[in-house]
């Protein structure tokens, strides 16, 4: 009798594992995706976010991590190269979500849903030989700052511009947009900008490729923000099964090692 009882009870907890994984997060969001494919939107010229090695493969941080949430979604990361101001109107139409150094805005907010993977902020980047180095974005006032068209940091100023440097008789931050941030560099190089504002790591690697010409000048990140992987707006079934994921590769190790790797900060 108790051999019986305790088969009955082992199949009947086989069954309940079985309905769990049938109804669990990764289940259901790998069934939201087409042909087992993780699509993934991204502009790919932003180390170390991402950008294109000498094979001509997207690699940094946002593709490793693409391929970890597809690895616990069991599907394959595609990766999708779309200019950054185009990239949230993509979502559920040409990907299934955008990982790309984009931070997690009120504004974006109202386009697409996001979930936190890591915090950063921007420096100040400045010509090493000149006499402007801003240390703080206080010191911006009647300063020429270049940054990337659509990032968050451009109303940023604006604000700062209006309601620091004009309300204490400064002048007011002279924003001047490029398509890229190479672009952006190119013009303080050329000495058309006086300072330009990146996001941190990216921020470094273009003083290490400027041959010491450029520096750093900022002595503590300005705006901090969470980044966000951004998805449809109201498709929870794919938001849950992402922060799954992150939960898993924060306990196995995984998530640390990126974060540690590209110099961020953890969010929990």
């Amino acid at each position: 009798m108790r051999k019986k009882t305790l088969k009955s009870l082992s199949r009947r907890v086989a069954l309940g594992i079985a309905v769990a994984a049938c109804f669990s997060p990764l289940t259901q969001a790998a069934e939201l995706l087409t042909d087992g494919v993780f699509k993934v939107g991204m502009e790919v010229t932003y180390p170390p976010f991402e950008s294109y090695d000498s094979n001509n493969n997207i690699v940094g941080l946002d593709p490793e991590f693409a391929a970890l949430i597809a690895e616990q979604l069991n599907a394959k990361p595609q990766l999708i190269d779309t200019k950054f101001t185009s990239l949230i109107l993509g979502i559920g139409k040409k990907y299934d979500a955008v990982i790309s150094g984009m931070y997690v805005t009120p504004e974006r907010l109202k386009q697409a849903d996001a979930i936190p993977y890591a915090l950063s902020g921007a420096s100040i980047i400045a010509l090493k030989s000149s006499a402007i180095q801003p240390k703080t974005e206080d010191e911006l006032c009647g300063v020429k700052v270049g940054l990337q068209q659509g990032t968050t940091w451009v109303t940023s100023l604006k604000n700062h511009s209006d309601e620091y440097c004009l309300k204490n008789g400064k002048p007011a931050i002279s924003i001047q947009e490029f398509p890229t941030a190479p672009e952006a560099s190119q013009a303080l190089l050329s000495k058309n900008i006086n300072a330009q504002l990146e996001i941190a790591p990216a921020a470094q690697i273009i003083v290490d490729k400027s041959r010491g010409r450029l520096a750093i000048s900022s002595t503590r990140l300005v705006y901090p923000l969470p980044l966000g992987i951004y998805v449809a707006k109201g498709n929870s079934e794919l938001v849950t099964a992402i922060k799954s994921t992150l939960t898993t590769l924060k306990a196995n190790g995984k998530y640390d090692a990126i974060i540690k790797k590209y110099n961020l900060e953890r969010i929990d």
